[in-house]
């Protein structure tokens, strides 16, 4: 019990790059205080997800490392964000979070690309597709509540980091967030916070409203790309910010046109730098020392 423990709280942890319990219990009590119901639907898509690779026979390494259980987290939560807790949707909470995991084994069987959490994205994308053509009663109406809202950069900065997990309604949220980061890497904690405040200076130039600003919807991804790729290195760094900028670019674009963007542009905007990053290593190879 004791070790499944651990596995489903690095499950948790993943979700941010940390495979460390003790990140994903904080995380956990973080989510656990903008919302029981949503702390309750990430452990049950985490368990659903993990279990899922358990009777699989996935990689029993990845399994430990919460690998299989960090999607099923967001979905579980994605759960409760676009539906009414019912019977029915905690049943698609099954099946998704199965699903998510399938799609993490076809991402492991090759070596060109992560997949970070383009599973959940893929799987939450045709929950919502099939529910808005056949089961439209199942999805919660969307509510425009923006209004007129002076910025406030401490809520605006801890809510990129909280609405990772899509949690927009608690300032403790996105701290919590940040101290199991820092539980297990400074270098990690350092970057969280560069690709939470990084986007909200750009965002203000784009003439993005205050509401969305303060609700934490133009950094969360911000804050994925910096952790993704920074590190203590000067090309690490410029690797991340260039990254995050990209992300927010990319989040913009999403909202014009109208897609659920999901964390879709952490994932893209990634990938794109990794590809960048390795074409120019390709064309400028680093020169080797002659002894």
């Amino acid at each position: 019990m004791g070790k499944f423990l651990l596995i489903l709280g690095r499950g948790v942890g993943q979700v941010m790059f940390q495979n460390n319990a003790l990140s994903g219990g904080l995380m956990l009590v973080g989510v656990l205080l903008n919302s029981w119901q949503m702390a309750l639907l990430a452990v049950a898509g985490n368990i659903v997800g993990t279990l899922t690779a358990y009777l699989f026979g996935y990689s029993r390494e990845d399994i430990e490392n919460g690998l299989y259980g960090f999607n099923g987290t967001l979905v579980g939560i994605a759960i409760g964000v676009f539906m009414s807790i019912t019977l029915p949707s905690l049943l698609l909470l099954i099946v998704v979070s199965c699903l998510s995991t399938w799609i993490v084994r076809l991402f492991s069987l090759q070596r060109f690309i992560s997949g970070f959490t383009a599973p959940f994205i893929l799987s939450v994308w045709i929950l919502l597709f099939v529910c808005s053509c056949w089961f439209p009663s199942l999805l919660l109406k969307s509510e425009n509540t923006a209004g007129t809202q002076a910025f406030a950069f401490l809520q605006s900065f801890s809510l990129n980091i909280g609405q990772v997990m899509f949690q927009g309604g608690a300032v403790l949220t996105g701290l919590f967030f940040l101290l199991g980061i820092l539980v297990n890497s400074r270098v990690n904690a350092v970057y969280t916070v560069l690709g939470a405040l990084l986007p909200i200076p750009v965002a203000l130039l784009a003439g993005v409203e205050s509401a969305v600003l303060n609700a934490g919807l133009m950094g969360y991804n911000g804050v994925l790309c910096a952790i993704a790729l920074g590190d203590k290195t000067w090309s690490g760094g410029v690797y991340a910010v260039f990254s995050v900028l990209l992300s927010v670019f990319l989040q913009l674009l999403g909202m014009d046109v109208g897609i659920t963007t999901l964390t879709a542009p952490f994932v893209f905007s990634v990938w794109i730098t990794v590809g960048i990053r390795y074409m120019l290593l390709t064309l400028f190879p680093a020169k080797r020392k002659v002894a």
